[in-house]
């Protein structure tokens, strides 16, 4: 896979995950509690960045966006843990509850869980998309 082609994807991952999230919320009305929030605050300007990047087909946006989208699935994964390993008084401390998590399919497929999957397809793609440009100034010297 080329660099540019793995820049695109990675934008329609996070254009998806943000669009999704959005949807939840402000379609369907299920409020995102703090751990949420701040998987948003991650996705969110990935979906802008990651597009600007796609269109200028520039790899340079992997060293501000791979930040994001490590520390997004780091905040996801440890929701996921929580989600799975309950304790006293709940998950979630502040604002809505993932206790009752509205896409709970099979007990696997939750609002985090996607979540996490998302940032690790992220920042798998941008992995691709460093690796590429680098094997690219390799091949021709700049």
């Amino acid at each position: 896979m080329r660099g540019q082609t793995a820049l695109v994807l990675a934008w329609l991952v996070a254009l998806a995950a943000s669009s999704g999230s959005l949807f939840l919320s402000e379609v369907l009305r299920y409020l995102p509690c703090e751990l949420c929030w701040y998987q948003r605050i991650c996705m969110f300007p990935l979906a802008l960045l990651l597009g600007i990047a796609a269109f200028r087909k520039d790899a340079g946006i992997v060293v501000y966006a791979l930040p994001l989208s490590l520390i997004g699935g780091g905040v996801a994964l440890y929701h996921v843990i929580l989600q799975k390993i309950p304790r006293k008084g709940g998950i979630c401390a502040f604002g809505a509850s993932c206790a009752d998590d509205p896409l709970n399919a099979f007990g696997l497929v939750t609002i985090p869980m996607l979540s996490f999957v998302a940032f690790g397809l992220i920042s798998a793609l941008l992995f691709r998309a460093k690796a590429s440009q680098a094997l690219d100034k390799e091949r021709h010297g700049w």
